[in-house]
């Protein structure tokens, strides 16, 4: 954006330059007169070439502002999405330290009733 501000600015200028140039060599004005004008021209065209490259500087912190507050937000969202998935996994972690705990409890009474059912079976067969 600033490129493109900084060509039109030119652009003014050149064209500015051109017309006075112009202006001098067409007018109908004495040397005098004609040195005066482009003087009051030439000012104006310094004005205005000052109150637009002001009107830039004030667009261009405007939009500065307006990412750094967008960026804020965006990492404000992810810090918020961050903690809500600690809190998820912590979750899942938990629960499944459970079931797991769960089914290790089952495996050591499926595991125990295999081997009184062997035990059983053996004694049965040895008697």
């Amino acid at each position: 954006m600033s490129e493109r501000n900084s060509g039109l600015l030119k652009g003014l200028f050149v064209g500015g330059l051109i017309g006075m140039a112009l202006g001098v060599l067409f007018a109908p004005k004495s040397g005098k007169k004609t040195r005066e004008d482009i003087a009051r021209k030439a000012d104006e065209l310094l004005v205005k070439a000052k109150e637009e490259y002001a009107n830039v500087i004030e667009k261009s912190k405007k939009a500065y502002d307006a990412s750094v507050n967008n960026l804020k937000d965006l990492g404000t969202t992810a810090e918020e999405k961050a903690v809500e998935v600690e809190s998820k996994v912590s979750e899942f972690a938990h629960l499944g330290a459970e079931v797991i705990k769960s089914n290790k409890n089952r495996l050591k009474m499926a595991i125990d009733a295999g081997l009184e059912a062997y035990r059983e079976e053996k004694s049965k067969k040895t008697n």
